[in-house]
């Protein structure tokens, strides 16, 4: 396994929390919160790779 599950953790909160504010200002917060949490988590996935064991 290459990749860091944790980041993918930790982008799937992230991103929930920005597009919560982002969709909030836009009208539609649940919006907000699939679509950052989608995009962020998989930037964090693909961008921070794990320990190779």
């Amino acid at each position: 396994m290459n990749r860091n599950g944790r980041g993918l953790f930790l982008g799937v909160i992230l991103g929930a929390v920005l597009g919560f504010f982002v969709g909030r200002f836009s009208g539609n917060p649940l919006f907000g919160v699939v679509l950052g949490a989608v995009v962020v988590g998989l930037l964090m996935y693909r961008v921070n790779p794990g320990g190779k064991d």
